[in-house]
């Protein structure tokens, strides 16, 4: 039997819905009713939210934060499917809010029970990522990972190019299964 192909997964807004949990934040903080749909439909991310962003930045030290945080919709689903052909690591650059380590494992045993604890990367910098594929959204970790690189839509990479992207879990399980 040959050998399973190395997938690693970003966790934040690509497993779990980051920015739905930051909006949610942003728009409680500044009276705003903001959408994932509508930031990425304008400029609002680059205008607004960025600039305000050191205001409420504080939200995500706080316990709680990366443990609320929602499940991508199909996600587990089609994890699931992904784990069963290839060797799938989920890869998170969590060191940046040290908080988030017991909660994202604790997260990822809810939501992915199937991904072993082995299989769980928290680091802090991507380039040392080794493998076929990395599904993430941030262009910092795309482009210093040497195999196939695929960008998973968000509300702040609307504007980067030259990656194959997707735009959910159903797109990520017809790219690959």
């Amino acid at each position: 039997m040959p050998e399973k192909k190395v997938l690693f997964l970003d966790m934040d807004d690509v497993m779990a819905d980051t920015a739905m949990a930051f909006l949610k934040v942003y728009n409680a903080h500044f009276k705003t009713s903001y959408t994932k749909e509508s930031i990425k439909q304008g400029t609002v991310w680059e205008d607004e939210i960025v600039k305000n962003y050191r205001e409420i930045r504080g939200v995500i030290f706080k316990p709680g934060f990366f443990r609320a945080i929602p499940v991508m919709l199909g996600a587990p689903e089609v994890v699931e499917a992904l784990n069963d052909k290839y060797d799938v690591f989920v890869a998170s650059a969590a060191m940046e809010f040290p908080i988030s380590l017991k909660e994202k494992h604790d997260w990822l045993n809810e939501y992915f029970p199937f991904i072993h604890w082995k299989n769980m990367i928290m680091c802090g910098d991507k380039s040392i990522l080794k493998g076929d594929i990395l599904i993430d959204d941030h262009l910092k970790n795309l482009s210093v990972f040497d195999g196939r690189a695929v960008l998973f839509d968000g509300i702040h990479n609307q504007h980067v190019e030259g990656y194959e992207r997707v735009n959910n879990w159903a797109e990520v399980g017809k790219l690959l299964l």
